[in-house]
């Protein structure tokens, strides 16, 4: 078993969590598919908010609040990234369930289709080194300019970039793990000095990772 096959969580440890359409088909194929695929991941990480809400409340058992943190997240047309925080003793195997599952059933009853809309089970990675939790928020939040969807990060919607830049509403992330590293500038600065690298795929060896950027 390699580390992307590894499963088992452990409290307060970060995690490279990420996965794909099925073939690399699109799994979001327009704003309203990634603005949902957020307002779930929202719920999820934040079911308080939404408990009076009988018509977005999921019907299953919601996870208790402050379960996981999320750190960084990109989504791209077929694949999405995100840095995760597990803070209580529930794998986040148990969040990716509930969160693609309801993805799932969304995307196939919108888009008159049926079959898996992701690729096998998602990739989970132990981030065990400070380097390796460094280079990961450069690689997740360079997609889309590697990718060539935009020629400047800030132009792009569905990542936690412009969040730590300030110029988002930063309600999904926690950011206080990156602020300890790196002020605003200074995050802009060591992101935008990693594209050469990430865009030769330079640094599988320093995020101890697949590469998954197509």
């Amino acid at each position: 078993m390699n580390n992307r096959d590894y499963k088992e969580s452990v409290v307060g440890q970060f995690y490279h969590i990420y996965n794909r359409g099925n073939a690399k088909a699109v799994i979001f194929q327009d704003e309203d598919d990634y603005s949902y695929f957020l307002f779930k991941l929202k719920q999820n990480l934040f079911p308080s908010e939404f408990a009076k809400d009988n018509k977005v409340y999921p019907r299953s058992a919601p996870l208790p609040d402050g379960s996981f943190s999320l750190i960084s997240y990109c989504l791209m047309p077929n694949h999405f990234h995100f840095l995760l925080r597990q803070n209580k003793d529930i794998a986040p195997g148990k969040l990716m369930l509930k969160l693609c599952t309801s993805y799932s059933k969304y995307f196939n009853k919108k888009h008159d289709r049926v079959g898996h809309v992701f690729q096998d089970q998602f990739k989970q990675v132990l981030i065990e080194k400070d380097e390796q939790f460094k280079w990961l928020l450069a690689y997740i939040h360079q997609n889309p300019k590697v990718g060539k969807l935009v020629d400047d990060l800030k132009k792009y919607k569905w990542s936690s970039y412009n969040d730590y830049i300030g110029a988002g509403d930063a309600t999904l992330c926690d950011l206080s793990v990156v602020r300890e590293e790196f002020n605003k500038e200074g995050f802009k600065k060591f992101v935008e000095s990693s594209y050469e690298l990430i865009r030769d795929r330079k640094i599988a060896e320093k995020i101890e990772s697949g590469l998954l950027m197509d």
